[in-house]
């Protein structure tokens, strides 16, 4: 599920945020393409690389690049052009015409709808998996006899179960306070006569209650911390409308609209051929976000650039409101694959798996095929290195089940582990160093893909707060940082809005990789990786570590992902050719 800033920002009843990057400030539409040194902002020096390298060459290829998101509206001003089409494919015939199992694929494919209409909602994955297992060991206690497979699903019932309560009363409160906000607000507004009150109307309301007095501190705060009041409304707006489809959809048991609006075998893993040919869908936002970060036209002075010249963009459907299903993600991966993309988007995950093995065939497959994966590391402020984190480029095998076995016994607790974990347990200092070895010796080693690109989000200024707040690193997991902090990009109805988040910054590295493979089509996906983690631009600051209990820290670069830096075109295209040379 693609978690939104404002599930860090609100709700902690206290008046400060957990959120460190300063809103209040007014970013070229196009900062995440910007260079450090000539513009100010910390982006990947792409029109410095279009300038000074690509001015006088001409691409070699055009490179297809797949969207697997919640849908595309390709009918925006600034996507139009990036429409892949299945020439092979005749649209409207309703024929099968090119014989891959897909009628009328002619832009792509949606792996959650069908004729009965398109899913829009669906549950977390750890709600699935508490609804899989309730019936079987909802009455089973600690000391019943249990073989090791029911122990092993025991332990994942007890975990999701856990989670689920407390996930819901999480939810359930915020929700809550949400509905607060929002009345005090629209009571502000319509007493003042005014579609959005200011924030001297707050200032000036008079609260009924010593609650309504918190919730007025809350606004004043929430609104200097998002830049102004009118951002704060709209974003409780959002919000508001989040929680309430969580509560009731996402963390709730009782539905599930599978069945009628896709109608596959859900139980069968391996079967391909079901869905429609609606890519849009009836929520684009996002897709069409991330679409526009890759290659948004450069050439018709509308709205924003983006990262790649000459691309064309195929859109697949498969996720929801609520957590995507490795069934549909690996289908996702084979039909991209075998419609000719070279690059993957992927910016979307999840904190628990239904059937990892039909994901990393695919991954695999597509490592075979040569075709690079681009992922977004997550937006909870995790160490990847210790928590979980689907997919991922790790492949299920003994010696990773034996890896996250050490690690999960030598977690305290009752403590954190959203930073820098074992440096602020309880435990002793022969605790820290040896789960300190178990990740050195270990992580880095594990069997995983090599044509995977794991991505943290950065902030535009090159100090102490370079780490978007909300990202999640890995000194061993997360590969690279772009841009991923107020990002303005394309939505449906030929609009531009800036949205933050590990989504954002995965399509900056996915289109920096397609306008790489553009100009050196012959390069492989391993060698494309490759480059894009050495030419970084190195960060040699320590950088702010926020962890969910509000401590800070400082800690270097290197230890929030494998390259230890910012992505850059300007760098990655000039070492390109030393490998084509």
């Amino acid at each position: 599920m693609r978690v939104n800033r404002l599930f860090f920002i609100f709700f902690l009843f206290v008046y400060t945020s957990v959120f460190s990057q300063n809103r209040n400030v007014k970013l070229p539409a196009n900062w995440f393409n910007l260079d450090l040194v000539k513009d100010g902002f910390f982006g990947i020096s792409t029109e410095r690389a279009y300038e000074e390298i690509l001015k006088n060459n001409k691409i070699k290829q055009e490179i297809i690049v797949a969207v697997i998101d919640g849908g595309i509206d390709f009918s925006h001003e600034d996507l139009k052009d990036l429409l892949w089409v299945n020439k092979v494919e005749i649209a409207g015939n309703g024929i099968d015409d090119d014989g891959n199992g897909y009628v009328d694929d002619i832009h792509g494919w949606n792996f959650i709808g069908s004729k009965s209409g398109n899913l829009v909602y669906d549950n977390l994955e750890f709600v699935r998996i508490y609804k899989k297992y309730t019936a079987k060991y909802k009455s089973t206690i600690k000391s019943t006899v249990l073989d090791s497979n029911e122990k092993k699903e025991f332990d994942l019932y007890t975990k999701v179960t856990a989670e689920f309560g407390r996930k819901y009363d999480e939810a359930d409160q915020k929700f809550r306070t949400l509905l607060a906000i929002t009345q005090i607000l629209d009571s502000a507004a319509l007493f003042y006569n005014k579609p959005i009150p200011t924030l001297e109307d707050i200032e000036s309301f008079k609260p009924s209650t010593d609650m309504d007095g918190q919730i007025k501190k809350i606004i004043k705060s929430g609104a200097k911390e998002s830049g102004n009041m009118a951002n704060f409304y709209h974003e409780i707006k959002d919000a508001y409308k989040q929680y309430d489809i969580m509560l009731r959809y996402n963390l709730n048991p009782k539905y599930d609209q599978r069945a009628e609006l896709v109608g596959d075998n859900y139980s069968n893993s391996y079967e391909t051929y079901y869905g429609n040919n609606d890519i849009k869908g009836p929520n684009a936002i996002h897709g069409s976000h991330v679409a526009g970060i890759i290659g948004a036209n450069r050439n018709n002075s509308l709205g924003i650039k983006g990262v790649a010249d000459h691309i064309k963009v195929m859109g697949i459907r498969v996720v929801p409101d609520g957590d995507e299903r490795d069934k549909d993600v690996a289908n996702a991966i084979k039909y991209a694959v075998n419609n000719g993309a070279r690059v993957i988007n992927m910016s979307f995950g999840k904190g628990y798996k239904w059937d990892k093995k039909v994901i990393d065939e695919a991954v695999k497959y597509a490592e075979l095929k040569g075709v690079l994966l681009v992922h977004a590391a997550g937006n909870e402020n995790l160490n990847l290195d210790y928590e979980e984190n689907y997919p991922n480029k790790y492949f299920d095998s003994p010696e990773l089940a034996e890896y996250m076995d050490k690690v999960e016994k030598l977690k305290p607790k009752t403590v954190s582990f959203n930073s820098s974990p074992f440096s602020r347990t309880q435990g002793t200092a022969s605790l820290r160093n040896n789960a300190k070895n178990v990740i050195d010796s270990n992580k880095f080693n594990l069997p995983h893909a090599k044509n995977w690109i794991e991505v943290g989000a950065s902030a535009y200024n090159n100090d102490g707060s370079l780490k978007a707040s909300f990202s999640n690193y890995g000194k061993y997991t997360v590969d690279v940082f772009a841009p991923g902090f107020m990002i303005n990009s394309t939505i449906p109805g030929s609009l531009y809005k800036e949205l933050d988040g590990t989504s954002m910054a995965a399509p900056v590295v996915t289109g920096l990789a397609a306008l790489i493979l553009s100009y050196h089509p012959e390069l492989t996906a391993e060698s494309v990786r490759e480059i894009i983690l050495k030419s970084v631009s190195k960060v040699v600051q320590k950088v702010k570590l926020i962890n969910m209990a509000g401590q800070s820290s400082r800690v270097p670069f290197t230890d929030l992902c494998v390259s230890g830096g910012i992505v850059n075109a300007y760098e990655a295209l000039k070492l390109a050719e030393t490998y084509v040379r």
